[in-house]
């Protein structure tokens, strides 16, 4: 029996941790949680995550939930996929900022943006300050080498990647040439395709 149970719904950020999962190549045991019978939100799995949200993964008697906290741990919890600097590496800081810029300041400019929020009077009053700064922030972060960390795939590639590629889907980011090609990249790669077809087949089940 696998030590990982993973909360999923294909329409949902799930599909992070999915492919993080993937990523990782461990076994886990997938629990699809229906949302038009509202299994989210019932007794039984808000015991486990009093959110009612998903992703949330169970590593033994852990519970992890947020998509970025659950790919760091992933990434922790199983050095041997590669998927995270060492501690003691310089790089670490690097990872640790994209990943977490990603979770702080991306999604929330990305959502203000797609839901047609009125900006603030005062811009610094929010956590990312701009949608435009942080689309040239953004920009930089996958435009200095292949992946966020040059040559070595991360975890905070699983994350970042999966934005920019929800963004670009629902007309959120525009399709700047480095977003399309960074997006390209993770779409090439083995584990992302698995969980792909995975999710098609978890729709074809909740239909």
């Amino acid at each position: 029996m696998a030590d990982i149970v993973f909360y999923h719904n294909p329409q949902s950020r799930g599909r992070i941790a999915h492919w993080m999962l993937e990523e990782v190549g461990v076994p886990y045991q997938t629990e699809l949680l229906r949302f038009d019978r509202g299994e989210h939100k019932k007794p039984q799995f808000l015991a486990i995550n009093p959110m009612g949200k998903i992703p949330t993964i169970k590593h033994g008697d852990v519970v992890v939930t947020e998509a970025a906290a659950i790919c760091a741990y992933l990434a922790d919890a199983f050095p041997a996929a590669n998927l995270a600097p060492a501690t003691t590496s310089p790089a670490r800081g690097t990872y640790y900022r994209w990943l977490f810029f990603g979770a702080g300041c991306v999604e929330p400019a990305l959502v203000d943006r797609l839901f047609k929020r009125p900006p603030v009077d005062r811009p610094g009053a929010l956590g990312y300050g701009s949608y435009e700064d942080t689309l040239h922030a953004l920009e930089h972060a996958v435009s200095t080498g292949k992946w966020i960390l040059g040559e070595q795939f991360s975890a905070a590639d699983v994350y970042v990647g999966s934005e920019i590629a929800w963004g670009m889907l629902v007309k959120a980011i525009e399709p700047r040439p480095a977003f399309q090609e960074y997006v390209a990249r993770c779409a090439e790669r083995p584990a992302f395709k698995r969980a792909v077809a995975q999710n098609e087949q978890y729709m074809k089940e909740l239909a």
